[in-house]
Order: structure tokens, then C-alpha cells, then sequence
């Protein structure tokens, strides 16, 4: 055992180390916030490493971001530093995208495929599709877009797309015809441009493991399969854990928590756990000391949660393993404006009061984005730099949105639809104008490629001295490697002159391949336009950043300092949960919203609401009452 792995073990829980040890076929690890998990699941996965040098089987870890998947790689790589390259530490959809590019080509899908996330994409794929066929289809194509989704949401294929059609959703036999249609000429096109979008992913790689020889490959080159959030998997992706581990397959190890399941908009569901227990017969063990949270914050998050019914009625309450909050303040305090311009102003004010380091460790959540828009506008007021939590799917600005777009122009060379992207961003740094079409005639007389027809145009209309369009160039034409091409280029943009867009950009895109090489070391340019096309692009945040987020966007996350604004009855919960048809569970899942923000503290909870929001008068949230915090409410 190495060193730090055994240091790390010496440190854990006796019920941490019996985790990490176990070896008695499937289990279930109920770990609620900040229990210590990504330490168990890295442990766990050095620890199976580490006793099998001689072996040649990898492990399998799955998870939802690519942040917990660089996270848990990195201390994976600290703890047995000559083995780590053994783990496949990876998203559901990434380890799905990587599936298809080794073994797509049995499914008719080629390697070096694009991956649609953005809408703006795939409407443009649908589009194409469509044009000249106004009779496939009823409604906006904003809407075909969703019926789309929810299909594959379903595992559904086109040609299962109309039965399901008139036996579940109740369309007529003409309207199913035309939607299945539509479902179909939109896969054709994504297969003519050699592309998939991103939810096609789960979709393909289900249809591609009804090939025995494939699961049974998947099992055998991945002998331990470990799933982190299991209580965020949706019916699909479920499915295609089925389906891979097949009948017999017994080294399974996930991490999971009822009570933090808040993604039911997105197929999970509060009882998966308990299909999961059944269908492999897993063994539970649950930990449920909260490292993270002081005590007045897990006291009260017990007291919220156990209103719920739907939760495993089995479940012990966390115990507080942390430390009291250090200061003469309060570990939970609770405010009250008279209104949402007050408390937005209120909470900007008090944020702004404290050192840089303190608001780096801030985070203000609410229930909707819509609340955090006042708030940030009285931060930004302030002077103090704020951060939108969440994906960002795309680069803001033109130059690295235009070398992207190169690069993937040299792994697909004739996809006209990117060469367009390629273009247009060209264009709107350097303004010079180039017609694309002019390009593909330029590209078929002279026989050349399309990015090799840009260049060329390029030049002829360009004033002389792009070093950035000769970097690329010289990728291109094979007379430089991947890596010294993208230094090239990101140090030709780089400059005092570069605007926020820009310099936001280039630390995320510096961000990304520090990532994705320490992840896969040395990659091919197909690999990793892959990483990137799947990772969010957001910039590493400044010093002093207060973070800005929706409840959805914080999981995962912890900070010094928490604000959960909106605790008013119709903001959170919401008036949809209030007033919906199926009350109690509609209200349960607003509930485990309000356990996951108020657990992403680790020293202070303060918690706020107003007496009217939008100029009409809300009562104090019942989660208030339920925590035992209303009658602290206090006005400014």
C-alpha cells in the first residue's frame, strides 16, 4: 500500500474503512451531505488498484460532471500515483461517447463523430431535415425538438416512435405518422453530417449493448463498476446499467441519497434506489456522520427532511461530526425585508461588507434563477464580482469559438455545417467577410479540402500577419503536433487588448486541457474534441467571486458562507408545487430542495425572505417552520 493511500485509510471512519474493504458482492452506500463519499469512492477504487498490481482489469466509475469526475481522478492519481491510468473515471454520457467511438462502427457509427449539445445545433440539424417536407409535421419546430427529446428519454427509436405514440402519448394515427417522421429525418440528418446530439448518446449506446459480446466485454475489461449520485440517474441511464451488467454481474458499488434526489425534471425518481437494491441484490450500509455542515445547520436539516414520506422510513439522522463555527455569529441566522427589492439590496450590502477571501467562500441560492437577477445587479453595483453557477455548454467569444471550430474542421473535414460555424466567427474578429459557398466551389475545383480552400481565401483577402490562421495551418497540414498548435494560438490571442469574453475563454479553455491531459496524458485530436465537447466552459472565477446560483446548480458544492433567499410560500416552494395536482410529492421534492442549499454549508446559513414579492404579499415558507427557524426571523 502506498503511503498516502495508507495515511488516507488510517483517517477514515471505522464505518468509512469498512466500505472501503468490502468484498462481499453488491452495496449500497446511503451517504447523506458531506458524509465523506468522494473520499470512500476514491479510497475504495486505490484500494482495489492498489491489491491487484499484476493485473490487467480497469475500474469503471461513473458520475454527472465532469468536475466530480476530474475531482475524483486527481485523488485517485495522489493515492496510487503508478496505477491510476487503470481507473476510467468518467461521465455516464462521456464514458457512453468513448463506448461509441471504439465500438460504434458495429452500429454504423463512425469514430470520429460530432456531438450536437447546443440547441442552436440541433435546430439547425432539424431544419435541414425538414426542408421541403412541410407535410411531415404539426407545430413549431421548438416543439418537435422536445417531442424529440422525450422519446429518447424513453429509449424510443424512430421505428418505435409512432406505436408509442398512439398507445401512451394518445396522438392520432396521422399525427404520430408525421411526428415519427420528423423523429426520423432528424436521425437521417444527424447521420449524414456524421454527428449525434448529446441525447442520442445514452440512446446508441443502449442499442449498441444489445450485442452479448459487447456487455460481456464491458464486464470483463471493467471488473468493478463504482456509481456516484446513483439517486440522479435517470430511466435510461438506468437501463443501459441493466442491460451492460447483464444477468450475473456482482461487483457493483454505489453511492447514493434519497433525500437529495432533486432531479426528477431530468427522469430521476426517489424510488430508483430501491429498484436498484432489488434488481442486484445489494447489501446497505449507511454513514451518516456530516463532516461538512456545523451543528445548528444538521439539526436542522434533519428536522425539514423527515416531513417527507416518500424517504426510507430506515434512515438514521445525520450526526454532526464538524465543528461548532468559529466567531461570535450564529451558525444559522434568519432575515426578514419587506420586499424582494429589499432583500436583494440587504443581502448585496451585507456581502460586500466582508474581506475577499470571505465572499470567494459565498454562495447566494435560490429556488429560480429570476430571484438571483436583482441580487446580482445590487452586488454589481457594489463593485463585488459575482459568478452564475451552471453549464455553460459553448465559448462567449468569436476567436476561440472560430479555432474550435477548426479543429474540429480537421477531424471531419467535409462538414459544411461547421465549416459555416468557422466562418461566421472568423468574421466577426476580423472582419473579413468569406462566403462559405465560395469556399466549397474553390474546394471542389481545386480538389482541396474545405478548411484547406479557407485558408487559401483567407490569405488572398486577409491583410498579411495571422499567426493564429498559419498556426492552424500547419496543424492542418500535419507539420506541427496538437499541443504546440494550441500554445500557438492561445498566445497569439492573448494580450492586454483581449476583452472579458476573451480572457474568460482562454482560462476556461486553459482550464479544460490541464484537465482533460492530466485525466488521458497525451490525446489525439478526436479524444479531445471529445472532453471538450462534453465539458462546460465556464472561466475559473476571480479572487473575491461571489458565487450566484439555483438550488439545481449547487449540488455538489459547498461554501464557507450560504444565502438561501425566497423562503416565502410561492417562491419556495414554488406556487407550481403549492398549487399542483399532486400535492404532497410535488411539495417533497421542493423539500429536498431546500435539505440540498442549506447543507452546502459549511460555517454560516443565513436565510432570507421577504414579506412580498413582484408587489404581492407571501407568507414565511413552511420550511422555515418545519426546521424550527420561524419564530428566529428577525427584520434588519
Amino acid at each position: 500500500m502506498t503511503p498516502k493511500l495508507a495515511a488516507t485509510m488510517d483517517a477514515l471512519t471505522d464505518m468509512q474503512r469498512r466500505v472501503v474493504k468490502w468484498d462481499d458482492g453488491p452495496l449500497l452506500v446511503v451517504a447523506g451531505p458531506g458524509a465523506g463519499k468522494t473520499q470512500v469512492l476514491t479510497c475504495r477504487v486505490a484500494r482495489l488498484l492498489d491489491s491487484s498490481p499484476d493485473e490487467r482489469f480497469r475500474i469503471l466509475g461513473l458520475t454527472f460532471t465532469n468536475k466530480a469526475a476530474h475531482e475524483m481522478r486527481t485523488r485517485i492519481a495522489m493515492l496510487v500515483p503508478d496505477a491510476a491510468e487503470r481507473a476510467e473515471i468518467n461521465t455516464f454520457h462521456g464514458f457512453c461517447a468513448q463506448l461509441l467511438r471504439q465500438h460504434g462502427v458495429h452500429g454504423g457509427i463512425k469514430s470520429n463523430f460530432e456531438i450536437y449539445s447546443r440547441t442552436a445545433d440541433r435546430q439547425a440539424v432539424l431544419e435541414d431535415a425538414l426542408r421541403g417536407r412541410p407535410d411531415c409535421f404539426g407545430g413549431g419546430d421548438d416543439r418537435l425538438l422536445t417531442q424529440i427529446d422525450a422519446l429518447k428519454a424513453r429509449l424510443i427509436g424512430p421505428g418505435q416512435a409512432a406505436g408509442h405514440l398512439r398507445a401512451k402519448a394518445g396522438l392520432s394515427p396521422e399525427a404520430a405518422e408525421r411526428l415519427a417522421l420528423a423523429y426520423r429525418l432528424y436521425e437521417e440528418e444527424l447521420s449524414r453530417s456524421n454527428a449525434l446530439d448529446f441525447n442520442s448518446l445514452i440512446c446508441q449506446a443502449f442499442e449498441l449493448l444489445q450485442h452479448p459480446s459487447l456487455a460481456r466485454h464491458c464486464r470483463t475489461v471493467y471488473r468493478h463498476w463504482l456509481v456516484d449520485e446513483f439517486q440522479d440517474t435517470n430511466d435510461p441511464q438506468y437501463r443501459l446499467l441493466r442491460r451492460m451488467a447483464g444477468d450475473g454481474f456482482r461487483r457493483l458499488f454505489a453511492v447514493a441519497d434519497d433525500d437529495q434526489t432533486i432531479y426528477e425534471w431530468n427522469g430521476a425518481n426517489v424510488h430508483r434506489i430501491r429498484t436498484l437494491v432489488h434488481d442486484f441484490g445489494c447489501e446497505v450500509i449507511q454513514l451518516t456522520d456530516n463532516f461538512r455542515c456545523p451543528p445548528g445547520v444538521v439539526e436542522a436539516a434533519n428536522r425539514l427532511v423527515v416531513y417527507n414520506v416518500q424517504r426510507d422510513p430506515a434512515k438514521a439522522p445525520a450526526a454532526s461530526a464538524g465543528r461548532h463555527a468559529a466567531g461570535d455569529e450564529p451558525e444559522i441566522q434568519s432575515r426578514v425585508f419587506a420586499d424582494d427589492g429589499e432583500e436583494a439590496c440587504g443581502i448585496a450590502a451585507d456581502i460586500a461588507a466582508l474581506g475577499a477571501s470571505e465572499r470567494a467562500e459565498t454562495a447566494v441560492l435560490a429556488r429560480s434563477r429570476a430571484l438571483l437577477t436583482p441580487v446580482r445587479s445590487a452586488l454589481e453595483a457594489l463593485n463585488v464580482p459575482v459568478a452564475l453557477l451552471g453549464r455553460r455548454d459553448d465559448f462567449a467569444s468569436p476567436q476561440v469559438r472560430w479555432f474550435f471550430a477548426c479543429l474540429k474542421q480537421i477531424n471531419r473535414p467535409l462538414d459544411r455545417r461547421n465549416l459555416a460555424t468557422l466562418a461566421g466567427a472568423f468574421t466577426s474578429f476580423s472582419g473579413v467577410p468569406l462566403d462559405v459557398e465560395e469556399v466549397i466551389v474553390r474546394s471542389e475545383t481545386d480538389q482541396v479540402t474545405p478548411l484547406a480552400a479557407w485558408f487559401d481565401a483567407v490569405r488572398q483577402a486577409a491583410p498579411p500577419g495571422l499567426p493564429a490562421v498559419e498556426a492552424v495551418a500547419r496543424l492542418a497540414s500535419g507539420s506541427a503536433r496538437l499541443a504546440d498548435a494550441v500554445a500557438e494560438v492561445m498566445e497569439c490571442f492573448k494580450g492586454n487588448d483581449a476583452d472579458g469574453a476573451l480572457k474568460d475563454d482562454l482560462s476556461a479553455w486553459r482550464r479544460l486541457e490541464r484537465e482533460i491531459r492530466q485525466a488521458r496524458g497525451s490525446v489525439t485530436l478526436d479524444q479531445f474534441l471529445q472532453e471538450m465537447d462534453l465539458s462546460s466552459k465556464e472561466p475559473a472565477p476571480a479572487p473575491g467571486t461571489v458565487s450566484l446560483g439555483t438550488v439545481h446548480g449547487s449540488k455538489g458544492l459547498e461554501f464557507d458562507r450560504v444565502y438561501l433567499i425566497g423562503l416565502a410560500e410561492g417562491v419556495f416552494p414554488s406556487w407550481h408545487s403549492v398549487n399542483s395536482g399532486n400535492g404532497s410529492a410535488a411539495i417533497e421534492e421542493e423539500r429536498r430542495n431546500c435539505f440540498v442549499a442549506i447543507t452546502r454549508a459549511k460555517r454560516r446559513l443565513i436565510l432570507s425572505r421577504a414579506r412580498s414579492y413582484r408587489r404581492r404579499s407571501k407568507k414565511p415558507s413552511r420550511f422555515l417552520g418545519e426546521m424550527g427557524l420561524l419564530d428566529q426571523v428577525a427584520s434588519p
